[in-house]
């Protein structure tokens, strides 16, 4: 396959030396034959991304954006995928050929594939755990997979409230559950676990799993959570992070370099081999 020569893409956030994106994307180069391509890290906080994007030469395909940038791509972006603005958030920025950046959310369709792989079916249920950023691509995740109400369980009520203008432009209605009533929300099809590490350890003695539950935990590190691993105990299918973490990661390769599929084996290979040794 022809190699697109000097072409460029990172992954820009704070903090990112942790980051396995570069090995992801890395391994994707070489098994596409794009050898000539490179894939870095940039650490950027959210005041200086305007002056990163405005910098980067022609050679630049496209940047992954992770915490804090994720709202702040918006801006720089010249247009942006109706998920990203559904949702207030892009993970992406793609060069277009008149040199403007395009803004998408690759987050909710990988949401949507792990947990159809998982064998989430039909028109699911769905709970989400928390009120951030990653609970918005929930629930467009949840509307995706044709879910017309999303039970919403958080710490602070008002969190809720800032998570409507997100589900009124995706078209679902929330239900709010107190974080104390939370072990009451574990009926659906799908729980999606957004909250930050340690947060839902203590649900994971309080749950009744339901036969037939998928559960999709956002973090990866350290894994299982005490959470994941009592619904394996049950016998419920989970997935991690980490297949997040790969499922958007195709989808940015696809949009950087415009081949597709990406190779899924090659990044995943390599994504399990990087995450063994943390």
């Amino acid at each position: 396959m022809p190699s697109n020569p000097g072409r460029r893409a990172a992954v820009c956030g704070k903090p990112i030396a942790h980051s396995l994106s570069p090995i992801i994307h890395s391994a994707g180069f070489a098994a596409t034959g794009l050898l000539d391509w490179s894939y870095t890290a940039i650490e950027c906080a959210e005041a200086e991304l305007a002056g990163l994007v405005a910098g980067l030469g022609p050679e630049w395909a496209g940047l992954s954006l992770t915490m804090p940038l994720k709202e702040a791509a918006l801006a720089v972006a010249a247009e942006a995928s109706p998920v990203a603005v559904a949702t207030g958030a892009a993970n992406t920025l793609v060069r277009r050929d008149d040199g403007s950046w395009y803004a998408d959310n690759t987050d909710v369709p990988g949401m949507v594939r792990v947990l159809r792989d998982a064998g989430l079916t039909g028109e699911p249920s769905v709970t989400v755990l928390g009120g951030g950023g990653t609970a918005r691509a929930a629930l467009a995740a949840a509307a995706a997979l044709g879910a017309a109400e999303v039970t919403v369980v958080t710490r602070r009520p008002e969190a809720r409230d800032e998570l409507a203008p997100a589900a009124d432009a995706l078209g679902v209605s929330i239900t709010g559950v107190d974080w104390a009533d939370a072990p009451s929300a574990f009926a659906a099809d799908a729980i999606i676990s957004t909250v930050p590490k340690g947060a839902a350890d203590g649900l994971a003695l309080q749950v009744t799993w339901r036969p037939g539950t998928v559960l999709f935990d956002a973090i990866y590190d350290p894994w299982p959570t005490p959470l994941a691993s009592a619904a394996i105990a049950h016998g419920v299918r989970v997935v991690s992070g980490l297949d997040l973490l790969l499922a958007q990661a195709l989808g940015q390769f696809e949009r950087f370099t415009g081949v597709s599929p990406a190779p899924e084996t090659a990044m995943r290979e390599a994504l399990i081999a990087a995450a063994s040794v943390r």
